[in-house]
């Protein structure tokens, strides 16, 4: 949520919960703007909880005054002893989000020397008017959908320049300076996506299946992190071999098939044959025949794992 739609969002709903309680002829009306105030997060499901946890606390916290204020007074020392049994109760209850904006309300009975319904009711109702006002304000959230559609294009491009990078310096012997570069990139982007689809799908009250977006960036992490390890062993792939050919030719494959509706069964097949060749092939000669072919085969190993990070994303959807 921008500043500038959240500065909206909590001065509407301020005046308006201000407005509310003194059309209700509720004493401490503007304690009801500060509650409004307090209650319009970057959220849906946030301010619903939230405010939830503030009517729990405010329960919570008219009971334990009331009880204190009867038998004791009303007195500073006994608004001392309310916090010192309240606070612990609610940070006990999870309702500790209240305690601030409750012990205001509290300090109105001390100040009117009452505990009667009326007191009681008119400060239950300041909460209620001040935390429902937040929510009806905050119902309105403005779709990031078309932003996540554009970063997951984005990151998607990027790994399939990175596996395009792969074939390059496998059959052209370059640097990986820009695949490096890349992957810096796409750590910073899958981030700032993981953060993106986790407040559109707090925004989302009812929707079942709003977490796919969260899984699909996490899957792409995954991945992203097997490609970090492959580009370290890539730079010590010196030799041309017939491996170093069919193993290049897979990356470029794999990056034309990268898109996320790809279940990456041919991929498989692909690797499982590469695998069978290279059990079903001569020995090395020299040493380094034998360390290109053991990085080879590590390659290989980690660029099955890639493969099946997508396969179980793509079955896990399918369920």
């Amino acid at each position: 949520m921008t500043v500038s739609l959240r500065a909206i969002k909590i001065t509407f709903a301020t005046t308006i919960s201000i407005l509310l309680a003194q059309i209700f002829q509720l004493d401490y009306s503007l304690s009801a703007g500060i509650i409004a105030i307090l209650s319009v997060l970057d959220t849906k499901k946030s301010s619903v909880n939230i405010a939830l946890q503030r009517v729990g606390s405010t329960i919570l916290a008219l009971s334990v005054a009331t009880v204190l204020f009867q038998l004791f007074g009303f007195s500073t020392l006994v608004f001392g002893l309310y916090l010192l049994i309240y606070i612990p109760l609610a940070y006990k209850l999870n309702v500790e989000v209240g305690i601030a904006p409750c012990s205001v309300l509290v300090s109105h009975l001390m100040l009117e020397q009452s505990t009667s319904i009326e007191w009681l009711t008119n400060e239950f109702l300041l909460m209620i008017i001040g935390a429902g006002i937040a929510i009806l304000f905050n119902l309105y959230m403005p779709s990031k959908e078309s932003q996540l559609n554009q970063l997951k294009d984005g990151i998607e491009e990027k790994m399939k320049k990175v596996l395009i990078g792969f074939n390059l310096i496998l059959t052209d012997c370059t640097t990986n300076e820009k695949v490096e570069w890349l992957l810096k990139e796409l750590d910073s982007d899958l981030k700032k996506a993981e953060k993106t689809a986790y407040t559109e799908y707090n925004n989302q009250l009812f929707s079942t299946n709003e977490d796919y977006m969260i899984q699909y960036f996490y899957m792409r992490q995954q991945q992203v992190k097997v490609l970090s390890e492959m580009s370290l062993d890539l730079s010590i792939c010196s030799l041309p071999t017939k491996q170093n050919s069919v193993l290049a030719s897979l990356f470029y494959q794999t990056a034309n098939q990268l898109h996320e509706s790809n279940p990456v069964i041919d991929l498989t097949k692909d690797i499982e044959s590469l695998l069978s060749d290279f059990r079903n092939s001569d020995l090395p000669k020299t040493r380094e025949e034998f360390e290109n072919r053991a990085t080879l085969f590590i390659l290989l190993t980690d660029f099955t794992r890639f493969i099946k990070i997508k396969k179980e994303f793509f079955e896990q959807q399918e369920e």
